[in-house]
């Protein structure tokens, strides 16, 4: 409520707190009571294994690499390389990339190749169009795909990855597999 005593003063502008400097926000108690200020540091460092998010409304172009998990339900285009990482395309997610991962998870829409090191899972709302290279394929009911599926043997991607190159005489024979639930 507006007073004519407070009209007269006046307000200094707290400093405005730089990267470096810790945020002191002052925490109301359920009682109404100010609670002790409790420090918070500007600089977030991520877990080891935290999972990062391009989340509905954010497109990103290019090269896309990490350590942690991957969750798109944005626009992606370019490689999407999480090698012993999850990345999962959620129901919003539109994929315009290879995706190397030690798992992946699809629930969006995706164009390119697949290659995960342990599993490939494409959900029921999943349209994919490319290849897929797995040891372990699980397709669910309502799910698209529009490509080929070649099975590896467990750990066999790491290998070829590791040396620098595909060692295409050690991948069995390619399946062709088209699964559509109209």
């Amino acid at each position: 409520m507006w007073s004519k005593s407070a009209e007269g003063k006046e307000f200094s502008q707290a400093p405005q707190a730089t990267a470096l400097d810790p945020i002191t926000p002052k925490v109301a108690s359920p009682s109404g009571m100010a609670a002790p200020p409790v420090s918070v540091s500007a600089i977030a460092t991520p877990a080891p294994g935290a999972s990062s998010t391009i989340s509905a409304g954010l497109r990103i172009h290019g090269e896309i690499s990490g350590t942690g998990d991957l969750y798109i339900d944005g626009e992606a285009q370019g490689s999407i390389r999480f090698g012993q990482s999850k990345v999962t395309v959620g129901p919003h997610g539109r994929v315009q990339a290879d995706i190397e991962a030690r798992e992946i998870v699809i629930e969006g829409t995706v164009q390119g190749n697949l290659k995960a090191g342990e599993s490939v899972r494409l959900g029921g709302t999943s349209h994919v169009q490319g290849s897929l290279m797995t040891p372990r394929v699980a397709i669910d009911d309502g799910a698209r795909l529009r490509g080929k599926v070649e099975t590896t043997r467990a750990g066999e991607l790491k290998r070829g990855a590791a040396a620098g190159q595909a060692k295409s005489a050690e991948v069995p024979p390619t399946t062709p597999v088209t699964a559509t639930k109209e």
